[in-house]
């Protein structure tokens, strides 16, 4: 998943960055409220981590913004500001959920994982399509309860491709989500990582899950077999291999 970060304190920003990347995630840091909306308006992203407290403007302004703006990405208000005034106002703006400092960092990563889980239609820690099974708390990858193992990269494609089940992922989504914008490689290295993927995902058994959407991209189509994907009427420029 990926994560915008707007907190202005350095110490406390490097870690939740820490605890965040730990937790499988990539994570954009902003510490001013301006950039963080900058942020949130050029990339796509799983939850917002937002602050209260920050020198230009305040966070409820740019929870406002957000919401205006028609922007739907999940928001965890993470705040010293604990009044319980405070909670009602930023929940009753639209924020998913509050959480005050200090705070364990082991429960953050679980309400940003819960939040990003539910905002996505999933109620469990467990998505599954099939006899395939990714497990977002644990990062672990079972086909038909056998683990299968996955490189870092590998997992970060399949974890996305899951969360957004049904939707053509673009290269260049998977490379921002992958890399966050920072000295990105050349978009053929995503072909790469699929096709090993999808090489251990076939050996496990669970080969034909992630489709390749011709000029477009890949994606994980649902759980139905190829077969019955093709009769649903699924787009003839789509091949699941």
């Amino acid at each position: 998943m990926r994560v915008l970060l707007v907190e202005d304190d350095v110490t406390c920003a490097r870690g939740v960055c820490m605890a965040l990347k730990v937790g499988g995630a990539v994570v954009d840091h902003a510490g001013m409220g301006a950039e963080a909306l900058e942020l949130a308006r050029r990339y796509d992203y799983d939850v917002v981590l937002l602050d209260l407290m920050l020198p230009d403007i305040s966070g409820f302004d740019v929870l406002r913004s957000l919401r205006n703006a028609r922007n739907s990405t999940p928001v965890l208000v993470v705040s010293g500001v604990s009044r319980p005034d405070a909670k009602v106002k930023a929940l009753g703006m639209g924020a998913d959920d509050f959480l005050a400092k200090p705070f364990d960092k082991a429960e953050m990563l679980a309400r940003v994982q819960a939040i990003v889980r539910r905002s996505k239609g999933f109620s469990q820690n467990v998505l599954s399509v099939g006899a395939l099974q990714v497990n977002m708390h644990s990062r672990e990858v079972t086909v038909g309860g056998q683990p299968v193992h996955l490189t870092g990269k590998e997992y970060a494609i399949l974890e996305l491709m899951m969360l957004r089940k049904g939707m053509v992922i673009a290269k260049e989504a998977f490379l921002n989500h992958l890399y966050g914008g920072m000295d990105e490689p050349e978009v053929k290295i995503v072909d790469v990582f699929v096709c090993k993927l999808r090489k251990k995902l076939a050996v496990a058994g669970a080969g034909g899950v992630v489709a390749t959407v011709w000029g477009r991209g890949y994606m994980i189509p649902g759980s139905m077999a190829p077969a019955m994907e093709r009769a649903a009427g699924v787009p003839p420029e789509m091949v699941v291999a």
